[in-house]
């Protein structure tokens, strides 16, 4: 590794040391800098563009050139007069200013390359094929080569810090929006333009009134001949790994036109190449939004799917993945536009598990534990939603969309405890939702705008879950006895029993209605009111039951001591509120105070018990923003939110969570209270290409729901419950970015800081846990044209437990080099490796690396057909290492990945 970075620090200093500056300053006839001027330096000799620029609020521009060279310069700026020069360079800087005419004729300079990025109000366009560097695939690999947009780690575009909400293709939203769908299967070669348009607002009738500076949506467009045309890409492949086959097929298909457009895209393989995850999945939203979001009223209802474990980096022992995804987008005239998707994702999964496990006071008796786990996932998971968009005009626009989810997933996982010994866990679960929003836009003047928004969501959710635990029945009154004999006698389980068989049927059914309507009042061109009125209505059931399968295959409902065995609980919460606000622009402030009055009421019954709780409160909030200039802002908010909570926590009976984690809700629990204040700073100068991002965040809790954990004595079994706690717990992050383009080369630094203190309460012990965890990156990336490209980075990370009287710090180092090349223009080699060091303050704990390689082989840019041999783990690694902090415990854990694997594939280009 240091030898490959000493290789690529002479790489870049001989590049340094051959190149020479030209700058200066662009005015128009008066004497005025123009600001977003466009500069662009033309090799006389090979007829391509070297190097481009855009002039600063003062109108300076610098370009980084070739040593004793002709160019043309050429400059550009809408409205004026394009002027062209011919400089030929030396060994120093050359100073040149230039003046533009206004264009007052049809005449002017022919422009020979089009301008890398241009600026168009907020709107910024990037030409993609000046970023290209021949070794592009994906638009993943377009998007990275552009100046202030990320790709992050789940695959989701980031601008300026901020995650991009929507992804366009020639204006039509794209599975509504996804961004991973889009950077991982649009191809490369139809990228035309990347339009990035900040402050985007989705309803146009309110992007005067409402406050957009955080939304950010990508459109995509298409080189010409991509549209009216099928475009895209067929891939196959095959390879052997431990002596056991290996398959891929991949078809990505793409239709537009400016009445329809239609995308496919499907994926089958054993390889662990997961083109959509159970993540991805129940993080889609298919562009729902909850109206109240913003209402300073905080209820979620809980998931009640399986205690699926997760992928770490989407690797697994074995990955069979199967994946289908359609999006059609119909306008059978300029008034209406219809448009849905449907996916499906289906998931084999094999994990294997190692996990040291320390908890948090050892003073209370609770013992460390190991525990080696092999699991077997499936999931079958759909999803389905068709929308309608209908704008007679510009003052109405009326949207409808329907969204409905189904699934299937079962997990079986063998556990062996070091405290419990020998565990079979069984779980399946089949839950429904069906999801319906009603947007009505209304604007009956230039003063006076109406919006009504209602989304309704139904979910029925069945988990079932099963643990079979070893018992000798004949030991039971003996010291020491099994050790699960004191949870079982505690549970009122039959404890003769050659093993115990212990279940739970649960069945969670919501239904919440969530509206407002909002009036606008606009004063002037600088100020507006706006009034809201709006309601939260839902209601849950609740049912629960444990029970115990003898060896004779009869059943017995368990009795345990102190709690019910059943639960029967029907939980009503509304909200009925109005809310203030009002907006105004004051040279570069804008200041929006308000504030919401919320009338409550909670109602909950169980065990023939009614309790409810009606309550009204005020929530004020409020936002500042700074716009010092067109890309430069600083934003300051506050909010104070009133929490609640959804019927898992409180039903009363006993729940079982896992065969160690049982849970006892509380009828009698009550809201919280959070003020959450944050400042958050962006700056983009394209004049330099830097990048700033920062973002500081402070959350204080008040009478924060807690859990408190009483676990058997000598045991990791517990029973949790929750309450109410008088006690504040607080968070506390700062984040922060810094990019800056030096020619050809881009360096990139990022810091994570994250902070929380609170409460834990363990057998009637109160201890105040805190929790720092830090993350910092810095990164180099090069973008020649004709040159191999690079990407070195480095993370360290620092992870400090302090719980109870127990704590726990942990290292992360994790170098990582990528490296691509275009052979002869028709060979693209990449390499990516990255190694990881995971220590404590006694040292080392474990290592492990990763090296990923691939060579393709295409005639031409524009070749049909493709070839490509791809590797995956070389080195043949076994295994990762990583921590993870819960509220009771601190692990680390190895965990089994999949060998190294090596495919052919070929790739039809359409």
């Amino acid at each position: 590794m240091k030898h490959v970075l000493t290789a690529i620090l002479l790489f870049v200093g001989c590049a340094t040391f051959s190149q020479v500056k030209i700058e200066g300053v662009v005015k128009d006839s008066i004497g005025n800098p123009l600001e977003l001027a466009n500069v662009i330096a033309i090799n006389q000799l090979t007829n391509k563009l070297d190097s481009y620029g855009i002039t600063s609020e003062q109108g300076r521009y610098k370009l980084t050139l070739e040593k004793n060279t002709d160019y043309k310069i050429q400059v550009s700026y809408i409205g004026m007069k394009t002027t062209d020069v011919s400089v030929t360079t030396k060994e120093e800087t050359i100073t040149r200013d230039f003046t533009l005419e206004n264009d007052n004729a049809l005449d002017e300079v022919e422009l020979i390359y089009e301008m890398p990025v241009t600026v168009r109000g907020d709107t910024l366009i990037y030409n993609a094929d000046s970023f290209k560097t021949g070794t592009e695939r994906k638009l993943e690999d377009v998007l990275k080569n552009l100046p202030g947009v990320e790709i992050n780690a789940d695959g989701q575009i980031e601008v300026e810090g901020k995650v991009v909400s929507k992804v366009m293709i020639e204006g039509k939203d794209f599975f509504d929006g996804d961004s991973k769908l889009a950077t991982k299967n649009i191809p490369a070669n139809a990228v035309d333009k990347v339009q990035v348009l900040k402050n985007y607002a989705e309803v146009g009738q309110l992007s005067g009134v409402q406050n957009n500076q955080d939304n950010i949506a990508i459109n995509i467009k298409l080189k010409e001949g991509k549209e009216a045309f099928w475009f895209g890409t067929i891939t196959a492949g095959a390879g052997v790994a431990d002596d056991n086959g290996l398959y891929l097929a991949q078809p990505k298909l793409f239709y537009y036109s400016p009445k329809y457009s239609v995308n496919v895209i499907g994926d089958i393989n054993n390889i662990g190449e997961l083109a959509f995850t159970r993540r991805d999945y129940f993080n889609f939203a298919g562009g729902f939004n909850r109206p109240s979001q913003s209402s300073g009223t905080n209820l979620n209802l809980s998931d009640n799917g399986l205690g699926f474990l997760s992928l770490q980096n989407n690797r697994a022992k074995e990955i069979n993945a199967r994946f289908g995804a359609a999006n059609f987008s119909y306008s059978p005239n300029d008034k209406l536009d219809l448009s849905g998707f449907g996916i499906y994702t289906g998931n084999k999964i094999l994990l294997q598990e190692n996990s040291n496990v320390i908890y948090n006071d050892p003073e209370l008796g609770i013992p460390d534990e190991r525990t080696e786990s092999n699991t077997t996932q499936r999931s079958d998971l759909g999803m389905l939603k068709l929308s309608a968009k209908y704008k007679p005009n510009a003052s109405n626009q009326l949207d409808y969309e329907i969204l409905g989810r189904m699934s299937q997933e079962t997990q079986e996982q063998n556990v062996f405890s070091t405290v419990v010994g020998g565990i079979a866990q069984n779980e399946d679960t089949n839950p429904f939702s069906l999801n319906q929003n009603l947007n009505y836009y209304y604007t009956l003047n230039e003063k006076n705008i109406f919006a009504f928004e209602a989304t309704h969501l139904f979910k029925d959710e069945d988990p079932f879950y099963n643990a079979l635990i070893a018992n000798d029945p004949t030991n039971n009154m003996d010291i020491p006895n099994d050790p699960y004999d004191d949870t079982a006698e505690d549970l009122g389980m039959n404890q003769n029993q050659s093993r115990y068989d212990l279940s739970q049927d649960k069945r969670v059914k919501s239904n919440q209605l969530d509206a407002k309507l909002d009036y606008w009042n606009v004063l002037n061109n600088k100020s507006n009111i706006n009034v809201t009125f709006g309601t939260i209505l839902s209601n849950q059931k609740f049912n629960s039951n444990i029970f115990q399968t003898l060896d004779d295959g009869s059943t017995i409902d368990n009795q345990p001591t102190n709690y019910d065995p059943v639960n029967d609980t029907d939980y009503t919460f509304t909200d009925l509120y109005v809310g203030l606000h009002y907006q105004l622009k004051a040279g570069i402030f804008t200041i929006t105070p308000g504030l919401s009055a919320h009338a409550y009421s909670s109602k909950n019954s169980q065990f023939g018990v009614s309790y409810t709780d009606n309550f009204f409160r005020i929530l004020p909030d409020f936002n500042t923003r700074i716009q010092f200039k067109k890309s430069e802002t600083l934003t300051f908010n506050y909010r104070m939110q009133t929490q609640f909570t959804d019927v898992n926590k409180l039903a009363e009976g006993l729940v079982l969570n896992r065969y160690n984690s049982f849970f006892s809700g509380n009828q009698e629990l009550e809201s919280s209270i959070a003020h959450n204040v944050s400042l958050s700073y962006f700056s983009f100068n394209m004049f330099n290409y830097t990048n700033v991002f920062a973002r500081v965040n402070y959350t204080k809790n008040i009478d924060q729901i807690r859990t408190a954990s009483e676990f058997q004595p000598g045991s990791v079994i517990s029973v949790g419950t929750p309450f109410n706690s008088n006690f504040t717990d607080e968070s506390f992050s700062a984040s922060g970015s810094f990019q800056r383009a030096f020619g050809k080369l881009r360096a990139t630094a990022r810091a994570n800081f994250s902070y929380n203190k609170f409460n834990q309460f363990i057998n009637n012990n109160r201890s105040v846990n805190e929790n720092y965890n830090q993350s910092y990156t810095a990164s180099l990336r090069s973008n020649f044209k004709e040159a191999p490209n690079f990407e070195v980075s480095y993370n360290y990370g620092i992870q400090d437990n302090d719980q109870g009287s127990r704590r726990t710090k942990f290292y992360t180092n994790a170098p990582k080099l990528e490296f691509d090349a275009l052979i002869w223009k028709t060979l693209t080699l990449k390499s990516s490796y990255e190694y990881n060091l995971l220590s404590d303050e006694a040292g080392k704990i474990n290592s492990f690396d990763f090296w990923d390689a691939s060579l393709a082989y295409r005639k031409d840019a524009d070749a049909k057909w493709e070839f490509e041999m791809k590797a995956t783990n070389l080195l043949n690694t076994k295994s990762q290492s990583q921590t993870s902090t819960g509220s009771l415990s601190v692990s680390t854990n190895d965990y089994y990945i999949q060998p190294r694997f090596v495919t052919l594939r070929v790739v039809y280009n359409l």
